[in-house]
């Protein structure tokens, strides 16, 4: 499938007497305006095609549940209003993520690691919207209190995890598919819960929006088995993160890069 024929079945699907398309056939990119709301969305058309090569319609399906949960949040927000700070939690992005909304708003964030930032979401049930700047006036917040609340909401996050064993090393998978799953690296007394647990040495990974996964290496086979997942967990996430993992001890985080059967921290 090439991108005309994308465009071609999501209007299909969506129909044009609700949306506005815009394609841009230079970027590979499309621009989702809806005529009720006055508000629209990017879509980059790369990555669907890429999906759509392994999942073939699946791939196609789960963009327009994407793109109507969205507008449908974005309505409920213009009708209803915000539900304030309780609805706030913090969100792990790359640093490669864009800081800006299509609109050009500067979103909220905050450093996290070389790898990772931390941006903020305002939870709206099926989805979630991050937060910009230009929403901290109709929230009545501050940039602080945003950061207060959502560090208060990821503690309340349930932190039941699935155990599996290879080749003498414990990895222990968080996946609660409530989109925050990533977000419970920010959950200081979580992870030093799980590390007064470790025999060897623990890794956190966060390798996409929906899944962390905390690693107990006790052998070099560890580090290899390691790189293998979150590669993999990287490269099928629908919001990739990074494909490294990080040594965590004492509340910090050190990168760690495996080369074959050696490790080397950066």
């Amino acid at each position: 499938m090439e991108s005309k024929q994308l465009v071609a079945e999501l209007k299909k699907k969506l129909g044009e007497a609700q949306y506005t398309f815009t394609f841009d056939e230079k970027h590979d990119k499309l621009r989702l305006d809806h005529k009720t709301i006055g508000r629209g969305m990017e879509i980059s058309l790369a990555g669907i095609l890429s999906k759509y090569e392994t999942k073939k319609q699946t791939a196609i399906d789960e963009v327009i549940y994407t793109i109507e949960q969205t507008f449908q949040a974005m309505t409920r927000e213009k009708e209803q209003g915000f539900d304030g700070l309780a609805s706030v939690y913090p969100v792990i992005r790359s640093t490669s993520f864009p800081q800006k909304s299509n609109e050009g708003h500067a979103f909220v964030t905050t450093d996290h690691t070389a790898e990772t930032r931390i941006f903020y979401a305002l939870d709206l049930g099926t989805t979630f919207r991050l937060i910009d700047e230009s929403m901290l006036q109709k929230l009545n917040v501050t940039v602080e209190q945003v950061r207060e609340a959502a560090r208060f909401s990821v503690k309340k996050l349930p932190t039941s995890v699935k155990r599996d064993e290879v080749s003498g090393n414990i990895y222990y998978f968080l996946n609660q598919n409530d989109g925050y799953d990533a977000s419970r690296i920010l959950n200081d007394s979580f992870l030093k819960e799980m590390e007064s647990q470790i025999e060897g040495e623990m890794t956190v990974s966060v390798p996409h929006q929906d899944v962390l996964i905390i690693g107990d290496i006790r052998n070099e086979v560890g580090y290899d088995v390691l790189a293998q997942m979150t590669m993999h967990f990287f490269t099928v996430g629908a919001v990739p993160i990074t494909s490294l993992s990080f040594v965590y001890e004492d509340g910090h985080f050190e990168p760690i890069f495996i080369l074959a059967k050696n490790k080397k921290k950066e």
